[in-house]
């Protein structure tokens, strides 16, 4: 029976079902369970509680989540914030990550920490008790539950047509098919799409049958699928939901009780009557694939909080789970939900408790079962029984991708070692590896090539799956190694496993192998002839690979048994494959094999299994065969025998470097343990060295350079600090590594993880080095020294002095004594000195190391000494032949390494030799140098000569440029006369007023005249809310009168390159034209809207969008103006007429508005006197409208009266901007302007004027303290005026300061702090205005900053010294001022009152560490679905909002078009431009208006001075306070919208991006 609460109507209320549910459906049950009131039953429960040592916490969506680098068994344990913060791992090198959602809190887990298990609040509890509680009751709602998949129906005729979730269509297919199905409205079919998105299904539609199955009907695609829809009866939904909520309480539930959840496991695991498989647990297993999504949530956190927090229920879960493992990985492979959806996502939480993995691996036999499920699975195979991924469907495909999950199952099984083994666990784990080989067997030779001839591949082969399949098993097959390597018995069955397995798949391999006999130097060798340039050979040979491993692993083994061609055969063939690619032989089979060879074979994710242990057989089997029959062996399947053994001449002299390369590493390489004697740690401080001798490296690259174990570590941390030290990164850049000096000995320029690009590289550096050092010894770079190999590989140094490679020594040499022979090359003689090199410092170490009885076999140096050779011919030996090449001109480069090896190999009398050769050298320096240092005097003299003669025939010039300098210098000494306004204005001479600039298109030189063409500077206009602290913005002021809170402006900046108006518009057409032709072309993105004016400055990229054209500096003239009674007599009158003209026309605006006024005559008096050119009003014309435009979000119209208002608006605010910039940045008023606010631009906005003062007579006027007085300055520019101002801001600031002051003296210093900022922006204005040069005192901070600025605009410096003056004009007008009604009511409302000095915007603070951040964002919901977990918080930088990013679920419409979130709030923020943070990404998003954006690194640095985007490498991360200041001046300087620019011009990727979706 299930009451009438759910699905009763069209549409799924889940608010008004939930309250329901609780009064009869919970409430009754918990009544049942306690027996009381649930509250207080409850309350008693949780009290007598004895909770789970384990945490247990299940981590949300986006979580933080902490795994201890030093403790965790494996990265699969990690901690929730809260118990990492109580646990002994905060101290320790821990990595920070997000969760993906769905796993838990491993606290309290003995397995999965090495120590520290426990934190503060989880530490183990003694007592343990049983409540009692009713097993009945919760066996009775587990079977309620299972009406999820129980489809009974009872008497009724309605139905939903329910959508369900896929992972095929994309939101915008689901929407579009909605809307023509059911016929709803886009917001109707987004809110459907977002709910079954986030739900997993959603009801789309309530009727009849006929009704919704007719919607379904309607659901298909030409394109793709049709959705998955169903049309199920509501009682099935009813029963559904019910048992949804049954569960979620059940969850709840057993929070206040251990016992009840021990007493939940017993129920849930407890057998049916029909035997296997018919738990309750077992049923909702098995059924998973049939559920939906948020279906599947619920029950697999009820199996966490339940199953998993308990061992002994968590093993029996696992034993079930173990059983079924076949079944579920086949429903999952053929379901399409994303795997952390499934069931089988819960095996990383059974698989890696070690006590578990081995227990199943023993009695489950779970290894056999995982493998065999795997190759199952892979059923397309070859003739010779090998996979075969060419041929795929898209289907398969598919399906290949999901069945990797299996191997990551293997990995969880196999990532703890074991330290005890039983005769059990020996039997399963070989068992297992069988089945493992028998996975290896497939993929041994797979994707086989043949080199292709004549004509090019027509269709590139299918080769990354292979490639995939061995990357997923590289950790697999290197974990075996692992086990195998912890039992001695294990490892020999394992070894005799896998030659077993070799052997068979050799027998399969017959193509091309003719027998035959090879002869050189006296020795033969029967072996195979076999051409890799003409037959099959494959990349793939798992198996061989896999043998060289265990082969090293064992310290003794029975070698009897062992055919040492037969090992060395395949990996010989890979590697003389990749030869012949570098050698450009393959070149016609296409990218996908130079991939293959190229790149992944010697890529550090693939190399450890594949390179190195090719490169390992070979070794191993060169150790165990004769030296001379190897290299014959080399040298035949290189195709190279003929040469060496015979007098041809033409060869590939790349493929016989990369033969002596290949030999160098069979004997040099000895770093790994088990070849030779060397610690584990020694190899990776090699690897390290080498990587930082190519460059300094940052922490992440070095990381990525190293191959890493299957814990993800490279262990890196250990050694770095031997071999390097880290420089720490400035406000840009990374932290980086430098090699120490005295680690550069160790250095090998053939080192084997080198490619040879690295190595060419390298080789050209020292040849630069060597022609720029004269100290040669510093040139010379002999191979390093060398350890001993192990017992089992020290054989291998005799293949330095077998004959086969003293003959192909001395025939490379031969061949150089020649140098008109041309077939030999510098690169393929360095190896071959390399060589001999090595074999002398093998004989060194030798010789050191032996005692007196044992006899020194490797003697290298008398074999080099005889000629070579078998027939008595007359060929020289090595030594001769290097002692020949020493003095060879063309061989310059190698004369240093050449007398290196000639030093070492010498004896007795060859000192003196070697001496007389060194003083010669010495000798030829010396003349050389004091040749080149006579040659430079030479040069000095003439140039010398040549200066002296261009001052002698422009005296004259040189001579005005010293009287120009003196007077400069003498006028600047008269500081006290610069006054930049009043009568006793700084005049300037007709030479200083002259202004002469360039433009830039043109090159053309030009002077600044108003009669002459207009020479204009590249600017941008926007909108800005940012000069003060946020206040809120008030719809109801006026635009044209700036508030004093400077809530909103527009801000002009420039780059300040100028041009001539005529070339700027040419170049304008230009660029409109360009952008007419591409529309019609290519649908290409610029970073520019040619559409809105907008355009790259020419020379430096800038975004602008109008000019400003370039004016005169003012005349003198301007300066004779009227006393301060006289212009306010004038300005009284003006006010009248305007406002008589006003009342006619019946104005309604609050303030002066001339929106409708048309009478420009009255108004703009200075238009009446135009002084300017045609040119130049034309442009002014242009930058007026373009703010107005900007400024009002309106059309153009140039006959608006409210352009020059704007334009003045903007300069106001542009100056107060800049002012604010400067004192935050500490620096002084003139000394340093931003790049952006060029003096010049400055000036040209200042050549309007009005007479426009609030009248406190006229009705509704404004209050002095509602309009910004700096604005009402630049507007009135005056002498006179600027004394009124004044006081208007000393009553302004002694009104709203008043209340807070105790006493004169601290008003006195309030109004003087707060009048600053004025005189700081006034002092710009008229600096610019009138060109008077500005004192030292504003160029530097100092204590006179008051002082100066005061003398500098002809003010007292005791400001009530103004009011004295002229006390009788100004008494009547400040009472007018004060006895304002809104001045009263701005008092009575101290919110309102904004305080002076007003505080400058500044970003929000952030917190230390990130992952506070995270944590914050994980607990974000959408503010729209419900509840619902944001899946890309984002935080607004300018204000702290919180928001959900890049989601349909929180578009908003704008002007007409459907915007993201981020996009929505940069309108309402900041004006059109934002600062976001992408907390899950840790990345800063820039956005300006709703088609621009870019990427910009975090203020978040790791401990190697390294952001993380994407928060990949996981290292805690810390606020970089500098980084986060250049952000904030970013923005301070309005250069957000330039940044952007910027990134879009260097990465057109950023255009593509649907900006305002974010």
């Amino acid at each position: 029976y299930v009451p009438k609460i759910y699905c009763l109507g069209p549409n799924l209320n889940p608010q008004s079902e939930d309250l329901l549910a609780q009064l009869l459906l919970q409430a009754p049950l918990e009544w049942y369970l306690c027996g009381e009131e649930p509250s207080t039953g409850l309350a008693k429960l949780e009290q007598n509680n004895q909770p789970s040592q384990l945490c247990g916490h299940v981590f949300k969506v986006g979580e933080p989540t902490y795994s201890c680098r030093e403790c965790a068994a494996d990265p699969t344990c990690v901690l929730c914030m809260q118990c990492f913060l109580g646990s002994v791992h905060k101290e320790h090198r821990y990595r920070m990550t997000t969760s993906g959602g769905g796993g838990f809190c491993d606290c309290g887990d003995t397995e999965a920490w090495k120590k520290g298990p426990y934190c503060q609040k989880h530490e183990p509890n003694i007592s343990d008790s049983l409540q009692e509680v009713k097993p009945a009751f919760l066996l009775a709602c587990l079977f309620m539950s299972l009406s999820l998949f129980s489809f009974f129906r009872e008497r009724g005729d309605t139905y939903y047509c329910m959508l369900f979730n896929d992972e095929v269509h994309t939101y915008e297919q689901v929407i579009y098919t909605l809307q023509k199905a059911v016929n709803c409205t886009q917001k109707e079919a987004v809110s459907f799409a977002t709910t079954v998105d986030r739900d997993g299904r959603k009801s789309v539609r309530f009727g009849d049958f006929q009704f919704c199955e007719q919607a379904k009907s309607r659901n298909t695609s030409r394109q793709t699928k049709p959705l998955r829809v169903q049309v199920m009866h509501s009682s099935v939904v009813a029963h559904q939901c019910f048992a949804l909520k049954a569960l979620a309480w059940l969850g709840h539930i057993i929070r206040y009780s251990d016992a009840l959840r021990r007493i939940l496991c017993q129920v849930g695991l407890q057998k049916g009557p029909e035997g296997e498989n018919s738990s309750l647990v077992d049923t909702l297993m098995l059924c998973d694939s049939k559920m939906w999504k948020g279906a599947r949530n619920v029950y697999h956190q009820l199996f966490m909080s339940s199953l998993l927090m308990d061992l002994k229920y968590k093993k029996l879960f696992a034993i079930q789970f173990a059983k079924n493992y076949e079944r579920l990985q086949s429903d999952y492979v053929k379901d399409d939900h994303d795997r952390e959806f499934s069931i089988t996502d819960l095996s990383v939480q059974m698989f890696t408790v070690p006590s578990l993995a081995r227990m199943l691996i023993t009695e489950e036999n779970l290894m056999t079962t995982i493998i065999r499920t795997f190759v199952d699975h892979l059923r397309h195979r070859d003739l010779q029984g090998r996979f075969q991924f060419e041929r795929y469907t898209a289907q398969q495909a598919f399906k290949f991708r999901r069945v990797q999950s299996l191997i990551g199952d293997l990995k969880y099984v196999l990532i703890s070692c074991p330290t005890e083994w039983t005769d059990k666990l020996r039997e399963k784990f070989l068992e297992g590896l069988d089945g493992f080989l028998e996975l290896l067997k497939c993929m041994q030779g797979m994707d086989p090539v043949v080199r292709q001839v004549g004509q090019h591949i027509e269709m590139e082969p299918e080769w990354e799956a292979a490639f995939t399949l061995q990357m997923k098993l590289t950790h697999i097959i290197s974990m075996m190694q692992e086990w195998c390597a912890s039992d001695e018995r294990v490892l020999i069955e394992a070894y005799k496993k896998c030659l077993t397995a070799l052997t068979h798949c050799h027998s399969g391999f017959t193509d091309g192998e003719q027998p035959i006999t090879l002869s050189m130097c006296g020795h033969s060798v029967d072996t195979i002839r076999y051409c890799v340039s003409q037959e099959k050979v494959s990349i793939h040979l798992p198996v061989s690979r896999l043998l060289a491993g265990l082969h090293v692993l064992l310290s003794k083994t029975e070698v009897s048994e062992l055919s040492p061609p037969m090992l060395i055969e395949h990996p010989l063939r890979c590697l003389v494959l990749c030869a012949q690619v570098h050698a450009g032989m393959w070149r016609r089979n296409g990218f996908s094999l130079v991939n293959q060879v190229i790149y992944y074979y010697h890529n550090v994710k693939c190399r450890v299994e594949m390179f190195d242990k090719d490169l390992m057989m070979l070794q191993a089997g060169a150790s165990m065969m004769d030296p001379n029959h190897f290299l014959m062996i080399v040298l035949s399947r290189f195709e190279l025998f003929h040469i060496f053994s015979s007098d041809v001449v033409q060869q590939n002299s790349t493929l016989i470097e990369e033969m002596l390369h290949l030999i160098m590493m069979v004997v040099g390489e000895r770093f790994a343990s088990g070849i030779g004697q060397v610690e584990n740690s020694d190899e990776l401080k090699r690897e390290i060295v080498h990587q930082l001798c190519i460059r300094p490296m940052a922490h992440s690259e070095l990381v990525k350079a190293l191959p890493e174990n299957e814990n993800k570590e490279t262990g890196m941390e250990r050694v770095i600090d031997s071999v390097a030290s880290f420089k720490k990164p400035g406000v840009t850049g990374r932290g980086l590594y430098e090699l120490r000096p005295e680690c550069a000995k160790q250095f090998n320029l053939y080192f084997y993880h080198y490619s040879r690009k690295q190595t060419d590289d390298r080789h050209a550096q020292r040849k630069r080095n060597r022609e720029r050092d004269t100290d040669r010894s510093q040139a010379t770079l002999p191979p390093p020294a060398l350890p001993p190999f192990c017992p089992l590989f020290a054989s291998l140094v005799n293949i330095l002095q077998c004959d086969v490679l003293l003959g192909m020594l001395g025939a490379v040499l031969q061949w150089a004594v020649e140098p008109s022979g041309g077939h030999w090359s510098e690169s393929m003689l360095q190896r071959v000195l390399h060589l001999i090199g090595m074999a002398l410092l093998e004989e060194q170490q030798q010789l050191e190391s032996s005692c007196e009885d044992n006899e020194v076999t490797f003697n290298f140096t008398l074999k080099i000494s005889r000629k070579l050779g078998v027939s008595p011919s007359n060929t020289p030996s090595v030594l001769a032949l290097l002692e020949t090449l020493q003095n060879a001109p063309h061989l310059e480069v190698h004369k240093d390494i050449i007398r290196w090896i000639l030093k070492v190999s010498c004896m007795g009398s060859g000192h003196c030799q070697e001496e007389t050769v060194r003083d010669k050298d010495k000798a030829e320096r010396k003349r050389k140098a004091e040749m080149a240092r006579l040659r430079r005097e030479k040069i000095m003299a003439q140039m010398s000569e040549m200066q002296r003669h261009f001052i002698n025939e422009n005296k004259e010039l040189f001579q005005q440029s010293l009287e120009e300098l003196d007077a400069s210098t003498s006028t600047s000494q008269d500081h006290s006369a610069l006054v930049c306004v009043g009568p006793r204005r700084w005049r300037a001479g007709g030479g200083e007023r002259r202004q002469v600039v360039t433009c830039i298109l043109c090159q053309e030189e030009q002077e600044i005249r108003s009669d002459g063409r207009a020479m204009v500077l590249a600017a941008f206009v926007q909108r800005s809310t940012l000069v003060l602290m946020k206040h809120i913005y008030a719809e109801s002021y006026d635009p044209l009168f700036m508030h004093p809170d400077l809530s909103f402006g527009t801000h002009t900046g420039s780059c300040g390159h100028i041009m001539h108006s005529h070339c700027w518009q040419r170049y304008f057409e230009a660029v409109q034209a360009k952008e007419q032709r591409r529309q019609q072309r290519l649908r290409v993105h610029t970073s520019y809207d040619v559409e809105n004016g907008e355009f790259l400055c020419p020379l430096c990229e800038c975004l602008s969008n109008t000019v400003i054209p370039l004016l005169p500096l003012a005349k003198t003239s301007c300066s004779e103006q009227p006393g301060l009674s006289q212009w306010l007599n004038t300005t009284s009158q003006q006010i009248k007429t305007l406002h008589a003209a006003h009342r006619k026309a019946k104005s309604a605006s609050k303030y002066f508005n001339y929106e409708r006024k048309g009478e420009k005559s009255d108004v703009f008096l200075c238009f009446c006197r135009n002084p300017y050119s045609s040119s130049i009003k034309e442009m002014l014309t242009t930058f007026g409208t373009a703010t107005y435009k900007v400024g009002l979000k309106v059309h153009p119209n140039e006959q608006d009266p409210r352009v020059p208002i704007m334009c003045w608006g903007s300069c106001a605010y542009t100056i107060q901007s800049i002012e604010r910039l400067l004192v935050d940045e500490e620096k002084p008023l003139f000394g340093s302007l931003p790049c952006r606010q060029v003096k010049k631009y400055i000036s040209s906005f200042v050549f309007y004027t009005i007479s426009l003062v609030p009248n406190p007579q006229v009705e509704n006027s404004p209050c002095l303290l509602d309009v910004d007085m700096f604005h009402l300055l630049v507007s009135l520019y005056s002498k006179s005026f600027i004394t009124i101002i004044i006081l208007i801001c000393f009553v302004s600031v002694c009104c709203s300061s008043l209340p807070e002051m105790s006493s004169g003296w601290h008003l006195w210093r309030c109004v003087k702090a707060s009048i600053l900022p004025y005189l700081r922006g006034a002092a710009l204005f008229f600096h610019h205005l009138n060109g008077v040069p500005t004192p030292p005192e504003l160029h530097a901070l100092g204590a006179g900053e008051w002082e100066a600025l005061c003398t500098y605009l002809c003010l007292p410096s005791n400001l009530l010294q103004l009011y004295y003056n002229y006390q009788d004009v100004l008494k009547p007008l400040v009472k007018g001022w004060c006895s304002h009604p809104g001045m009263r009511q701005c008092l009575q409302s101290p919110e309102t009152l904004i305080s002076f000095p007003r505080e400058s915007n500044k970003l929000i603070e952030l917190p230390e560490d990130y992952s506070a951040l995270i944590n914050q964002a994980s607990s974000f919901t959408c503010p729209k679905s419900g509840g619902d977990k944001s899946r890309a918080p984002t935080l607004c930088l300018v204000c702290g909002t919180m928001l959900c990013s890049q989601s349909y679920c929180c578009q908003t419409e704008l002007e007409g078009e459907d915007v993201g979130a981020c996009t929505a709030h940069t309108f309402a923020c900041g004006a059109g431009v934002g600062l976001f943070l992408r907390v899950r990404e840790s990345q800063v998003l820039l956005l300006a208006g709703k088609t621009k954006g870019c990427f910009y690194a975090p203020p978040y640095l790791d401990d190697y001075g390294e952001t993380d985007q994407g928060l990949r490498r996981g290292n805690p991360l810390h606020l970089c306070r500098e980084r986060y200041r250049k952000i904030q001046k970013l923005w301070r300087q309005h250069s957000i919208t330039e940044e952007i620019g910027h990134a879009q011009e260097a990465n057109q990727t950023l255009v593509g991006i649907d900006w305002q979706h974010l």
